[in-house]
């Protein structure tokens, strides 16, 4: 699914935001990315999004390299990737039903497929009775599901979630986690970036991906979710 060799990532301003990491992702993976601010987490995911490009190394992301060369190629490849911002991005005066199908109008589904992966979306992440709502009148965390079904809608085989947690109490950041994780399946990996280290501490056959001054050390821990 991904693979990161050797790779260091230099802004412009001379930042070192990654510094010589090493990963593999797999198939029905879930890993969690974590780590204090400006440790490097959002970089990677870019990366792997292809919103920026490896200074040194190289990154394949489902056999397709992540390149500036190849810069035209990554847009199918993006096609399969369902992203969850840190910044939901929804918009205002849209029902929730609306926002899902925004999001996944220029793929290749057909009218009547939109609507049907939109309402099956909005489906999992228990909104269905919200579907017809204003997305400004929903609470944070059913917006936040919103962005969660307008990136599953689309299919993906990769869902890549950055602080989905932020502004969110417990429970509710408790729920955004499960439902997440529920999507990883026999050909889709989820990666979760997230700062909030005390809700996966007990989590089990998950990888466990800690980031610090743009380095990584990774475990994968076995056992019974």
């Amino acid at each position: 699914m991904i693979e990161v060799k050797e790779v260091s990532l230099r802004y412009r301003d001379g930042t070192l935001a990654l510094n010589n990491i090493n990963l593999t992702v797999g198939d029905n993976e879930l890993v969690y990315i974590t780590g204090p601010s400006g440790s490097g987490k959002t970089s990677l995911l870019k990366l792997i999004i292809g919103m920026e490009y490896p200074t040194s190394g190289t990154v394949k992301v489902m056999g397709q390299e992540i390149s500036e060369e190849k810069s035209d190629e990554l847009r199918s490849l993006r096609k399969k990737i369902g992203p969850v911002f840190q910044e939901l991005k929804l918009v205002p005066g849209r029902s929730a039903m609306e926002n899902v199908m925004m999001g996944i109008r220029f793929l290749d589904f057909s009218g009547q497929e939109i609507r049907r992966n939109a309402a099956d979306a909005l489906e999992k992440v228990g909104l269905s009775h919200k579907a017809d709502s204003m997305v400004e009148n929903l609470s944070w965390g059913e917006a936040q599901r919103v962005s969660i079904a307008r990136a599953i809608a689309r299919k993906p085989r990769l869902i890549l979630a950055d602080e989905p947690t932020g502004n969110l109490d417990h429970d509710n950041a408790v729920n955004i986690l499960n439902i997440l994780a529920s999507f990883k399946q026999k050909d889709t990996s989820v990666i979760i970036a997230t700062h909030a280290t005390h809700l996966i501490e007990n989590q089990k056959n998950v990888t466990i991906v800690r980031m610090n001054q743009g380095s990584i050390s990774v475990e994968k821990r076995g056992g019974k979710e």
